[in-house]
């Protein structure tokens, strides 16, 4: 795969995957949405199908890896460390782009960003960052960064196993498997921070975050951002010095 291959393919396939993934939030978090309040479990399936459509379009292009901690772990598993930063750098691209896109898609919603007066709420803006990056639910850089490691874990050794599972490559069903992986550990793990697993994930869309003009937007918690960026890494790290030790 030449780096221009890489890079597209990687910016395509992040991009749609943020698009679903920060979508599905938008949907279920922004008033005047008809998915309003549909709950968690819609969430992660939209974030695993977000999955299963990026990777799919990305994967003849630059194999779909769509994740740093997925690059980071392959890298270290493989030994081939050359073309990482193509894909770093299409991965973040791509989030930021995607989501941009999700914004467009609910902008009247985001206009209308306010709680009104009767409808059974407390008066004032409805809070925006959890739509594009991840909040804590209690916030314990220590418990929250432990719970990036493992999550990321969870995901990066079965990716790199579901690599070497004949059967699956041969069926072209790698990317449907992990989407359902990302799924249940939304379900399992997401509790705690909202299982980033992704440093571009959260990264990307923070940035965008910061600087889309979103009425009553709120901060965009820089002071947090480091724990999704630093526990997938360590995580993806972990898995790949552990696959190739074991496997």
């Amino acid at each position: 795969m030449s780096n221009g291959h890489i890079f597209v393919g990687e910016v395509i396939g992040t991009a749609i995957l943020i698009l679903f993934g920060a979508g599905v939030c938008a949907a279920v978090t922004l008033r005047h949405s008809k998915a309003r309040a549909s709950g968690w479990i819609v969430i992660a399936f939209g974030w695993g199908f977000g999955v299963l459509a990026g990777a799919y379009t990305a994967a003849p292009l630059s194999g779909g890896q769509l994740n740093p901690a997925v690059t980071l772990g392959i890298a270290i598993d493989t030994g081939k460390w050359g073309k990482v930063w193509v894909y770093l750098l299409g991965q973040l691209v791509g989030a930021m782009l995607g989501a941009v896109l999700a914004y467009l898609v609910y902008l009247a919603q985001f206009q209308a960003n306010v709680r009104e007066e009767g409808d059974g709420e407390a008066d004032g803006p409805v809070a925006t960052l959890g739509i594009f990056s991840t909040i804590p639910e209690i916030r314990n850089p220590v418990a929250n960064l432990i719970t990036e490691i493992i999550a990321t874990m969870a995901l990066v050794l079965p990716v790199l196993a579901f690599g070497q599972t004949k059967g699956l490559g041969e069926s072209g069903t790698t990317a449907l498997i992990v989407s359902l992986l990302v799924v249940g550990i939304g379900l399992s793990l997401g509790g705690p921070t909202g299982y980033a697993i992704n440093p571009a994930r959260d990264l990307g869309p923070r940035i965008v975050h910061t600087l889309l003009p979103i009425p009553h937007k709120g901060t965009s918690d820089w002071g947090y951002a480091w724990v999704p960026v630093v526990g997938p890494l360590i995580g993806g790290t972990l898995a790949g010095l552990l696959y190739n030790a074991a496997f």
